[in-house]
């Protein structure tokens, strides 16, 4: 792999695992000089360990308290449980022949395999590939080539996908070959395929036989290899959306995320007593590094409602693990509002939590607060090439910073907000946000150009994403650069109009994009979800918009759905629109 971007650790100062929880954001961080530039605070060192030093802090401390609960299942383990069955696993995956830095692949929606795989590949070592649930074959073939996976464990099915079908269509070798002897033409570096499965079939194991498969000779090598790991080792490869082409495979390391997990949980004012409820996906940094590693930081139970967001499930997860802190998107935040069994679930326990992915209405935020009882509910900005969060606003920040903006930085983080040539640009001016510190990805794995054209100028992550620093070191995001709309020569952001459609009574969501157009280059377009009941047209829209904004920037055209595009971590999928309203369009444009 080709690692662009030197560990900054030597910069930053190692320190070992700190006891007893930190307060990082003491210090309020603001711009000086009038410089869209800001750095956090350092007042407290960083933790130079690994991931399994981090476990094993937290097994000793609090090894007969729940570390995680599947309440739907009546499944609870405790810290001691879980320990006993990571070293079972990793000691299998000794047993297959799997080394440190062999590259493992996990295709599955949330499920206790997922985090027992999660802290069982780290114990040794091993590289784990994030692979996206909704990926069909070809993203999939893309995946596990392009990191080169050794290995790959699988779930059986998930909603519209066979799993396990879908391997064997790929690999169709499996069929004559023993579990674990793969050689696959269009898999080349492939080898072993593990299924959630009791019997997976020919050619596949089943994960409750490397559960049981390793024996004395395997334990006794873990601890040696585990002291053998840097937390500058690259230990997860996160694929990111590739909307504009082929995914890029984010590598992080121990000392990214192990830091960053920790700093999103301690501006919640984590302690070990906390219930985290967590409904979005473990195979991306907001299920695996903000909650799972976060809870794992601080000794934490993390609650999982089921597979995959669903609101009534969510609900009775809070209620029955008495949770105290919930992770999701505004859409997912929205269902569990607006489900008419609301009412009847406890959910008194709830402090805290992040919401996070998308714009948040401040109507949903009051609701979230007086409804759901979250009066210490933060918000949350990064990409996962920064581990994710670089923001993140306070427990006790007006309710109007914490819609209206992602809060402040996080500690040991640096943000510049610049021009199109590099310049800082003075503070209140938009421009592209760019990020440096320990959380930055180590490259995208096996891509030398995309990770020269993401990190640049000693160590800065160009963002891509377009931001407002205000004179309290508040971020406000306003749009990204590839979204924004050029028409007829007026550049026009879309989350500008999508702030003031927000302000309509009877619009749920809305997303605007640009749609192609023969004089004047793009036209505005937005696709709205009106709320339940609500009689809206698209000249409800436009008359709304007369007065209000810009001409150039009110929609030209404006379509009602009933629900918008997303990826599974609840992020609209504007390409998708774009694509979909041009058929729409076809012969008008």
């Amino acid at each position: 792999m080709s690692i662009l971007n030197e560990s900054l650790a030597d910069q930053i100062g190692k320190s070992m695992f700190e006891e007893g929880r930190e307060k990082t954001h003491s210090a309020i961080i603001a711009p000086v000089n009038n410089r869209s530039y800001v750095a956090g605070d350092k007042s407290n060192p960083l933790k130079y360990v690994t991931i399994p030093e981090m476990f094993r802090e937290t097994v000793a401390k609090f090894g007969p308290r729940d570390a995680l609960a599947f309440p739907a299942d009546n499944q609870t383990l405790t810290y001691y449980d879980l320990d006993r069955e990571v070293d079972s696993l990793a000691s299998g995956f000794l047993a297959l022949g799997l080394e440190k830095g062999d590259r493992i692949g996990i295709w599955s929606p949330n499920k206790l395999e997922w985090i027992l795989t999660q802290y069982a590949t780290a114990r040794i070592g091993l590289i784990l590939v994030n692979i996206n649930p909704a990926y069909r074959l070809s993203e999939l073939e893309y995946a596990l080539n392009k990191s080169g996976c050794k290995a790959l464990i699988t779930a059986e099915k998930f909603k519209s996908s066979d799993y396990l079908k879908m391997i064997r269509r790929l690999a169709p070798e499996l069929e004559k070959c023993e579990p674990g002897r793969l050689i696959s033409s269009k898999l080349p570096t492939l080898k072993i395929v593990i299924g959630i499965k009791e019997d997976p079939g020919q050619g596949i194991f089943s994960f409750d036989q490397i559960r049981t498969l390793g024996g004395p000779a395997q334990q006794l090598r873990l601890d040696d290899i585990t002291r053998s790991l840097s937390p500058d080792d690259s230990i997860n490869i996160q694929f990111t959306s590739g909307t504009t082409g082929a995914p890029k495979g984010a590598t992080l390391s121990h000392f990214n995320i192990v830091n960053n997990a920790s700093h999103v949980v301690d501006r919640m004012n984590f302690s070990d007593t906390e219930r985290l409820c967590i409904p979005v996906p473990l195979y991306h940094c907001f299920g695996m590094v903000m909650g799972s590693l976060g809870c794992v930081s601080r000794g934490a139970c993390m609650v999982f409602p089921g597979e995959a967001f669903d609101p009534e499930e969510t609900l009775a997860a809070v209620a029955k693990s008495r949770c105290t802190a919930l992770y999701g998107v505004p859409t997912m935040f929205v269902a569990m509002l607006d489900h008419p069994r609301l009412e009847e679930f406890d959910l008194s326990t709830l402090r805290t939590g992040v919401m996070a992915g998308a714009l948040c209405p401040i109507e949903v935020m009051k609701r979230v607060v007086q409804q759901m009882h979250m009066k210490e509910v933060t918000i949350c900005y990064g990409m996962t090439e920064t581990s994710p969060v670089s923001f993140q606003s306070d427990i006790d920040d007006p309710l109007e910073k914490r819609v209206s903006t992602v809060g402040r930085v996080q500690p040991h983080v640096e943000v510049r907000i610049v021009d199109e040539t590099g310049a800082d640009v003075p503070v209140g001016e938009q421009g592209e946000l760019w990020t440096r510190g320990y959380s930055v990805m180590r490259g995208y794995w096996e891509d030398e150009e995309k990770t020269r054209e993401a990190i640049v100028n000693n160590g800065w992550m160009r963002t891509g994403d377009l931001a407002i620093l205000d004179a309290e070191g508040y971020c406000q995001i306003v749009g990204r650069l590839k979204d924004m709309i050029i028409r007829g020569g007026e550049n026009i952001y879309p989350r500008e109009i999508e702030e003031f459609l927000f302000t309509h009574n009877d619009i749920q969501e809305v997303q605007v994009f640009g749609v192609p157009h023969e004089k004047l280059g793009e036209e505005v377009c937005a696709w709205i979800v009106p709320r339940e009941g609500a009689t809206l047209t698209e000249e409800d829209v436009k008359s709304y918009c007369q007065n209000q904004i810009a001409h150039y920037k009110i929609p030209k055209y404006v379509q009602m759905v009933p629900e918008l595009p997303m990826t599974v971590t609840g992020k609209p999928q504007k390409f998708v629109m774009r694509d979909e309203m041009m058929k729409t369009l076809a012969g008008r444009l």
